[in-house]
């Protein structure tokens, strides 16, 4: 037995070399990865690269408080991201806060009073006749929203076949373009048309010449397109195929708005083979419209047998009609699942009971972000300095291994940091800072409990190889409950708070889960080697493992038992 439990230690001492070789590659493969990806730094939130921070509260109608809720909030968000990419910003945050209050935080080069405005208002459903549409400019980045190519139909599901609307044919040139708008609006394809051509302050040549001239690859001209025009007025707009090319459209006046939308859902056909669809229903009055424009639809030609479900300005998808639709009508054409349950959010949202006021708005310019970032890396640099004083004065040697260890958690955390910025969107701010600080003080415990363990045997009277693995067990325990109960008290931090404190919560817990891989990888197999060196193993005066020094007992030695007097004497008469 005695040689069995020999074998076992000599086995669990022997190879911490793959330990150490192991936690090595992965922070080298991590830094390759940060390298290739080209984010070498962290991604600052913006009370340290400057920016704005808009804080909108949910606004029910009367006697609709259970509107507000998780998916209206969600479907929000979803909007005002579209939003504000529609300003060609990019790295903008937009998250719920409680139960009612959204946070749109917008970096520093945007033009903050333009932004406001496109965030703080009510989402604007439309449906609008296509009159005209064409490609513009270049191939962008396909929206996540719906494919503009599907095709609507009753709920039957007569449309299984799946046939695409025909692409229109391209006018060359603004004066083409100008004939065929032109055509467009006194062809009448809808009640409206003739009305909004001529009665709304915009004649057909400044309709026609703001068609001509929509570039919608630009997203200043996304943006300003068909702004302050009238639901009763013709108007442009853009919106992108199923390719992610851009495409500049001519639109009639709305026919159908989003309050006439009763109920929008995602669902898959598993009968008629059409795959994710959307199904509609609609208010008796909005059924009696979607029926008078359907009905002449239909009897057009393509593009202009079209309807462009518009929100804010942007169509996000263009059906066309083969028949008269009435209460209820369903959208298909390949769409991904993803894809269906976008533009069902987006229809229901025509129809939501919610406003939003502004409860408040924080600029951070970039020098003051700078100036905080400055005292939070001093502050940071002189905690860590007093922890590396403290391990260097206490115990001399060892904090060689200690400091090592801080090392690797910290150039772990960094690289891990500057990753998670492209990848789940993390942003470094002050409070996050805050946190990592914290956490060093955590680390440090950590290699505390385990070098006094080993201190405490050693004081026993063992020899420093024993000690260390006579230690390890209960230091193990220790370190792993110490740090559940920081990870706990910073997933639940995480959970019930929001906003900036929530970067220091994810910070603390992502930095005691490294402690943790640290300790375990890193500390003690290194521990295990040094131990073998002589300077540690014969307990030299600045290593901080000095027998004497710790006021260790004599050696432990195996003794025999002393004989009964009895057994001696029956042992002897036998002999």
């Amino acid at each position: 037995m005695a040689a069995l439990k020999k074998g076992q230690k000599a086995s669990a001492q022997s190879k911490p070399g793959r330990s150490l070789a192991l936690i090595l590659i992965a922070l080298v493969a991590l830094t390759g990865g940060m390298f290739a990806s080209g984010h070498t730094t962290p991604r600052l939130g913006i009370d340290l690269a400057g920016g704005t921070s808009i804080t909108l509260a949910a606004v029910p109608e009367a006697d609709q408080e259970s509107a507000i809720n998780k998916t209206n909030m969600d479907t929000a968000v979803s909007i005002m991201e579209r939003r504000v990419n529609g300003l060609g910003v990019s790295e903008a945050e937009v998250q719920t806060q409680g139960t009612r209050n959204i946070i749109v935080n917008i970096p520093k080069g945007t033009n903050s009073e333009q932004a406001r405005e496109q965030v703080g208002t009510t989402a604007k459903l439309y449906f609008r006749p296509v009159l005209q549409r064409d490609q513009s400019g270049a191939a962008a980045t396909p929206d996540s929203g719906a494919s503009p190519s599907a095709s609507a139909s009753t709920g039957s599901g007569d449309d299984a076949d799946g046939d695409q609307a025909a692409s229109p044919t391209p006018t060359d040139g603004a004066t083409s373009q100008g004939r065929a708008v032109t055509e467009a609006l006194k062809a009448d394809p809808t009640p409206g048309a003739s009305a909004s051509a001529s009665g709304s302050g915009k004649d057909d040549g400044g309709l026609e010449a703001q068609y001509a001239a929509l570039d919608c690859t630009k997203p200043a001209q996304r943006v300003d397109a068909g702004k302050g025009v009238k639901p009763t007025e013709g108007t442009v707009a853009c919106g992108q195929d199923s390719a992610g090319q851009w495409q500049k459209y001519l639109l009639g006046p709305a026919e159908v708005e989003g309050g006439d939308v009763d109920k929008a859902e995602a669902v898959y056909d598993t009968q008629g083979g059409a795959g994710w669809k959307v199904t509609l229903g609609f208010t008796d009055s909005g059924s009696k419209k979607f029926a008078a424009i359907t009905g002449k639809l239909a009897q057009k030609q393509s593009p202009q047998n079209e309807f462009a479900i518009v929100l804010d300005g942007n169509v996000v998808s263009n059906p066309y009609v083969r028949q008269a639709l009435s209460g209820s009508a369903e959208i298909s054409g390949n769409f991904k699942q993803e894809e269906a349950k976008n533009l069902a959010n987006i229809l229901s949202y025509g129809s939501l009971p919610l406003s939003f006021r502004e409860d408040s708005v924080t600029t951070v310019t970039a020098a003051l972000g700078g100036e905080q970032l400055q005292a939070g890396l001093i502050a940071g640099a002189i905690g860590l300095a007093l922890v590396v004083l403290y391990l260097l004065f206490y115990y001399r040697g060892l904090s060689f291994i200690a400091i090592l260890s801080l090392l690797v958690s910290a150039a772990l955390t960094y690289v891990i940091m500057s990753l998670l910025g492209p990848t789940i969107g993390f942003a470094l701010n002050l409070p996050a800072v805050c946190g990592a600080i914290v956490a060093i003080g955590i680390t440090a415990d950590s290699f505390i409990v385990f070098f006094e363990r080993v201190r405490d045997e050693i004081r026993e009277g063992r020899s420093l190889r024993p000690a260390v693995e006579r230690a390890w067990p209960r230091a193990r325990r220790t370190v792993l409950v110490s740090d559940f109960v920081s990870f706990l008290a910073a997933a639940v931090l995480f959970v019930v708070t929001v906003g900036k404190v929530q970067g220091f919560a994810f910070t603390l817990g992502l930095t005691t889960v490294l402690d943790v891989v640290v300790v375990f990888f890193f500390t003690k197999p290194l521990l295990t080697l040094m131990a073998r060196r002589p300077f540690f193993a014969r307990g030299h005066k600045w290593s901080g493992l000095d027998p004497k020094a710790l006021g260790a007992k004599p050696p432990l030695r195996r003794t025999r038992r002393p004989v009964p007097a009895a057994v001696g004497a029956v042992e002897s008469k036998e002999a």
